[in-house]
């Protein structure tokens, strides 16, 4: 690449490392932040849950608005939207004020997410399409294992302030960049009433969905539930493009399911660790950092990989080594303790990454240019629905499976044998997924025709 489309791609890389700090760094000060407002720990959990419920809810609408008005110049707002929102989670006088603070903040970070992969393909040249991918994994998973550390050590130093405060910095630098170097595109503005009101819709059945997983059962959430069924019955145009879109519609399925794996380790990872391991909070930390590490060292060889095999190949080779790392799980740490719980992860995280930067690849890189915001953020959308799916459904199949209403106080036979049910049920899912991208692809779709990258 010549040094404009670096610099470019770096500051793409930047988007994605803010968007990824935004959520990481929150977690570890939600102890200090109930003792600062005198609030309960469910409370407080509100400052980490809106950020992910604005990201969802918005990220299909930032990808369109990308489209509608330019990527470039829509980055540009987010970027300053996310900025003045960081500053003002860090000057908020109340508990209140944080979270409406961490909702604007949200908002900003869907148009990152969205608009940093459609991006992608208007920065870079095709056949590095795979590697540029594959770099905004390895920030992905770098901002997911720097959040915990460099939010504990501002929490240490200047205090909770500062843990929100340290992003509005890295989000000037971010405009400055942007503003720089990625192209400015092009604008689109046909049947634009429409678009916004099908995207509204989507945007309430969204937030209707994410609710509703988030609070639990009850008779709420299935009232919530079914103003989902509503906004997908009215908006036939979605289910034209997600359901019957073939190779599309593989693609973010498979995204969905790998997704929800993923977020399950996450899960069930602390639970085992401390309570059938016996490992201490900061051995349970620092074990739990072993796979965002791993992610950000074989993301960009994953990428490079995606550009000399081919994403469809690469797509198989990430989901069958996803195979084989939920059934070590079942297996190595049942044998050889943390070894094999370890060695599980090792198997497993490089396989999320060849699979990410070839399913990303795959999925963008034919789209036609006016479409490349709105499918980017679906991409990035079915992503998050497999983090809420997989926090919310395969969190209650661990508890079940530890016959435990409270997996934090269940005895440790019962928690080894929690994860191994809930590690058979994620293989089971990733088989689904294999057979989506090896079998199940419908003819290819209007919006793209998937091609191996020449």
């Amino acid at each position: 690449m010549t040094s404009s489309p670096r610099w470019a791609v770096a500051g793409l890389a930047l988007s994605m490392l803010l968007s990824s700090l935004g959520t990481s760094i929150a977690n570890v000060a939600l102890p200090t932040l109930a003792e600062a407002f005198d609030a309960s720990f469910p409370a407080v959990q509100w400052v980490v849950l809106t950020y992910l419920l604005a990201i969802t809810v918005a990220i299909v609408g930032a990808g369109r608005l990308g489209d509608t008005l330019g990527r470039r110049r829509v980055l540009s707002a987010g970027t300053v939207l996310f900025t003045a929102a960081s500053v003002l989670c860090g000057i908020a006088p109340t508990l209140g004020t944080l979270i409406a603070a961490r909702a604007l903040q949200g908002l900003g970070a869907a148009v990152l997410m969205a608009l940093t992969v459609a991006l992608v393909r208007d920065t870079v040249p095709r056949e590095r399409t795979g590697r540029a991918m594959g770099l905004l994994g390895t920030m992905s998973a770098v901002g997911t294992a720097l959040g915990p550390s460099l939010g504990g050590l501002l929490l240490a130093g200047p205090g909770w302030r500062s843990v929100f405060g340290v992003l509005a910095p890295l989000g000037v630098l971010n405009l400055v960049l942007a503003h720089r170097h990625l192209p400015a595109g092009h604008r689109q503005t046909e049947d634009h009433d429409s678009g916004v009101r099908k995207t509204l819709l989507l945007a309430l059945a969204l937030a209707a969905y994410s609710v509703a997983v988030t609070i639990g059962a009850g008779g709420l959430t299935l009232v919530l539930l079914a103003a989902v069924a509503v906004g997908v019955i009215a908006t036939p145009a979605l289910r034209s493009r997600i359901v019957r879109a073939g190779a599309l519609s593989a693609g973010l399925l498979t995204n969905t399911l790998v997704s929800t794996v993923m977020m399950t380790t996450l899960v069930v990872g602390p639970f085992y660790l401390s309570r059938a391991l016996g490992l201490g909070a900061v051995l349970t930390g620092l074990v739990m950092s072993a796979g965002p590490v791993v992610s950000a060292l074989t993301g960009v060889p994953a990428g490079r990989m995606v550009d000399r095999r081919g994403a469809p190949f690469t797509v198989l080779t990430g989901l069958g080594t996803l195979v084989a790392g939920t059934l070590a799980l079942t297996i190595l740490p049942a044998m050889w303790g943390l070894a094999g719980y370890l060695a599980a992860m090792v198997v497993l995280t490089p396989g999320y990454q060849l699979f990410q930067a070839a399913n990303n690849t795959a999925v963008m890189l034919d789209v036609r240019p006016d479409r490349r915001g709105s499918v980017s953020g679906m991409l990035t959308l079915s992503r998050n629905l497999g983090l809420i799916t997989g926090a919310s459904a395969m969190g209650t199949v661990f508890a079940l499976a530890s016959a435990a209403t409270d997996p934090a106080t269940a005895s440790p036979p019962a928690v080894a044998a929690g994860m191994r049910v809930t590690f058979m049920i994620a293989t089971a899912l990733l088989a689904l997924a294999i057979l989506l991208s090896a079998g199940g692809r419908l003819p290819a779709s209007p919006l793209r025709r998937c091609r191996t990258p020449g």
